[in-house]
């Protein structure tokens, strides 16, 4: 590793793919302020060497209201690794969209995460998600728009809406390279 560069990992669940592409935004911008990144899905997490990392983050989608069970354990069984070193966390969800409920303290999901878990993240965000009916098998789809529709959200049988706002993934990624830089000062 080259000097000054810092080694980042980011543990990610995804659903339905766009939790991987705020990943991908993410890394870029890391990579873009000089350091390297390796994406990893939490499921393949246990052949990675995490004490390797200097700097890790998680990211998880939510699917009818909860985080995938495999970060719930990732995070409880590594807390004391992730916490040794810089962290953050990130949730992708699509009652996000809501501007009452799109920043860590006022989403419900993160929320409720963070009172499962022992792990307390350096920096936190919540990202809005998106909506593709089309790619969604039929019971998700039924449910996902009943839901829609109780919460006033697109319901429409082929509506794909993508509500992240890649500005604020882009300024994460910057918050990410900030803590990173204190790495090195330290």
């Amino acid at each position: 590793m080259v000097a000054g560069m810092s080694n980042l990992l980011i543990v990610y669940a995804t659903t339905d793919g766009q939790t991987l592409r705020i990943c991908q935004r993410i890394q870029s911008v890391v990579e873009l302020g000089g350091h390297q990144v390796t994406l990893v899905p939490v499921q393949d997490v246990n052949s990675c060497p995490l004490e390797h990392f200097d700097t890790m983050v998680v990211g998880a989608s939510i699917r009818y209201g909860k985080h995938s069970p495999l970060v719930h354990d990732f995070v409880q069984r590594h807390a004391a690794l992730l916490a040794s070193r810089p962290n953050a966390f990130f949730s992708v969800n699509v009652v996000a969209r809501k501007p009452d409920k799109n920043l860590p303290d006022t989403n419900p999901y993160l929320k409720k995460f963070l009172k499962q878990i022992t792990w307390q993240p350096r920096l936190l965000a919540v990202f809005a998600g998106k909506i593709n009916y089309p790619v969604y098998k039929p019971l998700d789809r039924l449910m996902i728009r009943f839901i829609m529709w109780m919460t006033k959200g697109p319901t429409g049988r082929d509506a794909v809406v993508e509500f992240t706002d890649w500005t604020q993934v882009e300024a994460f990624g910057r918050e990410i390279v900030q803590m990173q830089q204190g790495l090195q000062v330290n």
